[in-house]
C-alpha cells in the first residue's frame, strides 16, 4: 500500500515479510529459556509502592523481545531460501500479534496473562515455524541443529522510562532497559497516555534531551596525503511527490508491508517491494543529475492528534505509526571520500543498509542512527532525540558503511559484503574504500517538542536508536566514474 499526507492509499495483495537468509546455525542468545519463561523477578510488592507517574512509564515500556532469527542463520542453500523467507515473514506478524495482545490487556495483564495469553502461545508459534526452518534446509543440506533455542521471547521493560518519571529516584528507578515481567497495572500499553505525556507504545520523556546539554563528541580521522577529500552530492528534493510505502526491496523483495512501517524515498521514482533492478534502471529520478539511486528511511511523524491518510493501513495506523507526516527541510545526499586511501567505483545495484530496525530488543550492534540539531551537529545521539532550540531544526544523519568486499552487491543479511572503516579510515582486510554515503535529512519542529516519533515495528516503540536508512546504488557507469574522479581528486561536485 502506498500513503502520504493528502495522498492515496491503494490496496495491494499483501504478501508475508520475507528476508533473504543464509544456513548455519550460530549459539543462541540467553533470552530463551524454557517454554516461553520469563527473565524478570516478581515485581507484586516493589509495584504496590510505585507512583501513579512510575507506573504509567512503566507500562508504556513494555515489549516482546525475541531472538532475531535471520541474524542467527549463517547460510541457506538457494533452492530453500523462499520457502525459508515465508517462514521468517510469518515470525514479524507473530512478534507484532504478541505485542498487540500485550497492549490490549491494559492493566489486567497480570504474571499469568503474560505467561498464557502472549509468551506461551508465541513460542509455541516459533518452535513450530523453527521446525519447518529446519525442514526447509534439510531438503537441500546438513538439517541444521539448535533452532529451536530460538524460539523462546521475553517480556522486557524500558526501565528508563521509569526512572525519568517524577520522584523515580527517590524509588531507587534504574535507567537501563531490561528484560522483566511487571504485574498488574504495570502491564498495559496501547492507546493511552504516560507520565511523560507520550502516547502508549511510542516514545517516552526518558528518550529526549536537550542538544545544548549535550557535549561535543564527533571525532574525524586525519585526512592523509594519500586519501580521497573531494565530495560529490545529488539533489534529489526532499520527496515533494509524497512516494511513501511500507515496503523494504532489500530486506523483503515481492513483500507487501515488508517494513511493517512507512518509509520516506527520494531518487528512483519507482522503488517498491515489487521493483526489480530492470525496473529501477528505466525508471525517473528525483535527482537533477539523473541519478536512478533510491535512497530511503523511516517517516518522522508529529503526534499532534492529526490523522494521516495511513491511518487505518498497514505501516500506519495499524502498526502503531500514528500522526502527521513531517516533509523535510531539507535533504542532502553526499558522497565523500576516505582518508587513507583513494576509492574505487560501487559495483551497480549495490544494496546498503545501515542501522536496525529492531536495535531496541536486538541490542546495539548494528545501530547507527546519528540525531541532532542545526548549529549543533558536533553533538551526535544515538539513542535520544533531540530538544533543540529555537531557530533550530532536528538533524537526523546517516553515514554508511564505506568498505566494500570487491565481490558482492548484496549478501544473505545485507550486511556482511561491506564494512564500516577502522578508526584510521581504512578498511578492514578483503575490503577496499568506496564512495561513503552519507544521507542528512532536516525537519523543522517546535523547540522542546517531546511529540515526534521515528516510525517503527509495533514492538520497538519508535525508539530513536532503531533508526536506519538504505540505499541502492542505480548511478550509470558514467555518473559513478564522475564521482569516483571528483573525490579522488579533491574537488566538490554535483
Amino acid at each position: 500500500m502506498r500513503g502520504g499526507p493528502g495522498g492515496p492509499v491503494k490496496s495491494r495483495k499483501r504478501h508475508k515479510r520475507s528476508r533473504v537468509i543464509v544456513i548455519s546455525v550460530v549459539g543462541a542468545t540467553a533470552l530463551a529459556v524454557g517454554g516461553g519463561a520469563l527473565l524478570m523477578t516478581d515485581n507484586n510488592a516493589s509495584a504496590a509502592k510505585e507512583t501513579p507517574a512510575q507506573q504509567a512509564a512503566a507500562r508504556a515500556g513494555m515489549t516482546v523481545k525475541c531472538p532475531d532469527v535471520a541474524t542467527s542463520l549463517s547460510s541457506v542453500p538457494q533452492q530453500a531460501r523462499p520457502a525459508v523467507n515465508d517462514e521468517l515473514a510469518k515470525m514479524d506478524s507473530q512478534i507484532a500479534d504478541a505485542y498487540r495482545r500485550l497492549t490490549a490487556q491494559g492493566t489486567r495483564a497480570d504474571q499469568e496473562f503474560l505467561r498464557t495469553r502472549v509468551l506461551g502461545p508465541l513460542t509455541a508459534e516459533r518452535r513450530q515455524t523453527l521446525d519447518r526452518i529446519a525442514t526447509e534446509i534439510e531438503k537441500a543440506a546438513t538439517r541444521p541443529s539448535g533452532l529451536d533455542s530460538l524460539a523462546s521471547c521475553t517480556v522486557k521493560q524500558d526501565t528508563a522510562a521509569l526512572a525519568a518519571a517524577p520522584d523515580a529516584q527517590a524509588q531507587g528507578g534504574g535507567g537501563q532497559a531490561q528484560d522483566s515481567q511487571t504485574q498488574g497495572s504495570q502491564a498495559q500499553g496501547g492507546g493511552g497516555q504516560t507520565a511523560g505525556g507520550q502516547a502508549q507504545g511510542g516514545p517516552q520523556r526518558s528518550d529526549f534531551v536537550d542538544i545544548r546539554k549535550v557535549r561535543p563528541n564527533v571525532k574525524k580521522p586525519r585526512v592523509r596525503a594519500r586519501g580521497s577529500k573531494g565530495t560529490f552530492s545529488s539533489r534529489c528534493g526532499r520527496n515533494q511527490n509524497k512516494h511513501f510505502n511500507s515496503d523494504n526491496v532489500i530486506v523483503a523483495p515481492g513483500v507487501s508491508n515488508g517494513a511493517h512501517h512507512m518509509h520516506d524515498y527520494v531518487g528512483n521514482l519507482k522503488t517498491d517491494a515489487f521493483a526489480s533492478n530492470e525496473v529501477l534502471a528505466s525508471a525517473g529520478t528525483t535527482c537533477t543529475n539523473g541519478d536512478r539511486s533510491t535512497h530511503y528511511w523511516p517517516v518522522l511523524r508529529l503526534r499532534d492528534g492529526t490523522k494521516e491518510a495511513d491511518a487505518g493501513a498497514p505501516g500506519g495506523g495499524t502498526e502503531g505509526n500514528i500522526g502527521r507526516i513531517l516533509r523535510p527541510a531539507s535533504v542532502r545526499i553526499s558522497f565523500r571520500g576516505n582518508p587513507v586511501s583513494k576509492v574505487a567505483a560501487m559495483p551497480r545495484f549495490l544494496r546498503i543498509i545501515t542501522g536496525d530496525a529492531k536495535s531496541f530488543t536486538n541490542g546495539t550492534a548494528n545501530a547507527n542512527a546519528s540525531w541532532s540539531c542545526t548549529g549543533f551537529e558536533d553533538r551526535q545521539l544515538k539513542d535520544k532525540y533531540p530538544l533543540c532550540p529555537k531557530g533550530s531544526n532536528v538533524v537526523r544523519t546517516f553515514t554508511f558503511q564505506s568498505c566494500w568486499d570487491g565481490k558482492n552487491a548484496d549478501s544473505a543479511n545485507h550486511r556482511t559484503h561491506v564494512a564500516f572503516a577502522r578508526a584510521d579510515g581504512s578498511c578492514p582486510q578483503g575490503f577496499k574504500a568506496i564512495p561513503q554515503l552519507v544521507q542528512r535529512i532536516t525537519y523543522k519542529v517546535a523547540p522542546g517538542a517531546r511529540n515526534i516519533a521515528v516510525d517503527s515495528f509495533p514492538e520497538q516503540l519508535h525508539k530513536p536508536v532503531t533508526d536506519h536508512g538504505d540505499f541502492i546504488n542505480v548511478m550509470s557507469s558514467k555518473l559513478m566514474k564522475r564521482a569516483v574522479n571528483c573525490i579522488n581528486s579533491g574537488r566538490r561536485c554535483g
